[in-house]
């Protein structure tokens, strides 16, 4: 433990749906849900106006309409999510070389490690720059937790949200924690919690009284150990700032179970190839193929199979995913397919067998061309783009651009229209318009920045930015 509170963690306060209402000003301070919109989606973000309901992330989007029928339920835009993070994570590494993100909107920082705090008063003047130049560069807000190690400063953002800060003092952790829940300490869950609760222990500082010999005979040796030791407000983690990627993966949930082993084929190959163009993006390849389905009956299936070196070869991976869909029986029904590489690398080994044969392949169609002759040869076809059906173009939270009215976003769609408000992040709430789904003057749009932006890049407002914190005392800066 630290005897200054130098560890910061930051959490944007529900960060989708605010970007959300940051960028459509008629949802602002009205309750707004993202997350998957078919029948088996889950909620991935609730607005604190939409939490008064009863709605969180994780819930069943079924369970989440019926709970606040009148809320905007909107698809989630992760590119647009992913370019704020970028924002917000640029701001943390100015404050120090030791970022530790856990998502997209959340961190752990090591101010001291920067040199941006030392003790309590300038930790708590650098949370509060920080929370300032969040607000300037995005436009959006976020709760900051300071405390002496990892654990107090979470658990003080969670104390901060929404829109808040709190430093805890070194020396009254234990105090702090003593009436906290047990579920308030990391690795608590619901089956734990219950579980502790029926021994008569319901708060942490229950869990200091019941002695950690009690907790291993309770929840096992290492459990026991870890949890007493939190209790005891005992947190020496560092803050790490790479996380090295173990695996890259994606996964589709379908609205109603696939039967056809055809179209399942279709679906696997096509998740190859996404997942392979996230490797590529992240500039790796991988060894271990892994193969993900889950069946009708909610059981769920993980098949592997490992190369001899890595690849990042999208013929590869695909035919490796087709070999482990073989083995998978798929005539009842499957909810959900996956496809992902692990054995992470930064190099790629050939596989000879693929290359010698599209190298066999290449001979044999040189060879027909030289048998056809020139004037038989047929004209290479034109690459097809891939055709995004309407339902998806015009999904309700996406962008658009009308030729006359400008940008906008959708409202909904169905029966061959498609309902569109045009307004902007710094407009006024706007006016809805309804068009056919095929009206050759509206396109999809990319998202507009919340924060208008200078020809340098930098915000073009800075008003009410606090003060850079002052030089440590004594250390030349």
């Amino acid at each position: 433990m630290r005897n200054a509170p130098t560890i910061l963690h930051l959490d944007m306060d529900a960060f989708f749906a605010q970007a959300e209402q940051a960028s459509k000003p008629s949802l602002r301070g009205k309750a707004v849900v993202v997350g998957g919109l078919g029948p088996r989606g889950v909620v991935a973000t609730a607005s604190y106006e939409a939490r008064v309901f009863g709605v969180h992330s994780a819930m069943p989007m079924a369970q989440a309409r019926r709970l606040a029928p009148n809320a905007a339920y909107l698809v989630p835009r992760g590119a647009f999510y992913r370019r704020i993070s970028d924002q917000v994570m640029a701001l943390l590494r100015a404050l120090s070389p030791l970022v530790e993100p856990l998502s997209l909107d959340e961190a752990f920082v090591d101010l001291e490690a920067g040199e941006a705090a030392w003790d309590s008063e300038s930790a708590r003047l650098a949370g509060v720059r920080l929370r300032a130049d969040i607000r300037a560069a995005t436009g959006l807000t976020g709760s900051v937790g300071l405390a002496a190690s990892k654990m107090l400063a979470k658990i003080a953002s969670e104390q901060a949200k929404p829109d808040g800060l709190v430093l805890i003092e070194p020396g009254t952790e234990r105090s702090l924690l003593a009436p906290m829940p047990v579920r308030t300490l990391p690795g608590v869950g619901p089956a734990t919690g219950d579980h502790l609760r029926r021994a008569g222990i319901a708060t942490v500082g229950e869990m200091v009284e019941a002695g950690e010999d009690e907790l291993v005979r309770l929840l096992g040796k290492a459990h026991g150990h870890a949890l007493y030791a939190m209790a005891l407000a005992r947190d020496d983690r560092p803050v790490v700032a790479e996380r090295e990627t173990k695996s890259v993966s994606v996964e589709d949930t379908y609205d109603v179970d696939i039967h056809d082993r055809v179209r399942v084929e279709l679906e696997v190959q096509r998740l190859a190839d996404r997942c392979v163009r996230r490797l590529r993006g992240a500039g790796l390849s991988g060894r271990t193929i892994v193969l993900k389905v889950r069946r009708y009956d909610f059981s769920t299936l993980t098949r592997s199979e490992t190369l001899r070196g890595p690849t990042d070869d999208p013929a590869v991976v695909r035919e490796a995913a087709a070999r482990l869909l073989d083995a998978v029986d798929t005539t009842g029904g499957v909810r959900l397919l996956g496809v992902g590489v692990s054995g992470l690398a930064d190099f790629t080994q050939e596989d000879l067998f693929a290359q010698a044969a599209e190298v066999r392949a290449a001979e044999v169609r040189a060879a027909e061309v030289r048998a056809e002759g020139p004037e038989d040869e047929a004209p290479e076809e034109p690459a097809v783009a891939e055709v995004v059906p309407a339902e998806h173009r015009w999904r309700p939270g996406l962008d658009v651009r009308h030729a006359e009215l400008g940008h906008g976003w959708v409202q909904g769609s169905g029966l061959g229209r498609v309902t569109v408000r045009f307004e902007t992040p710094g407009s006024g709430v706007g006016r809805v318009r309804t068009f056919r789904i095929d009206d050759p003057d509206l396109e999809p749009a990319q998202p507009l920045p919340l924060v208008p932006r200078r020809p340098d890049g930098a915000p073009a407002d800075t008003a009410g930015r606090v003060p850079a914190v002052g030089p440590r005392p004594g250390n030349g800066r």
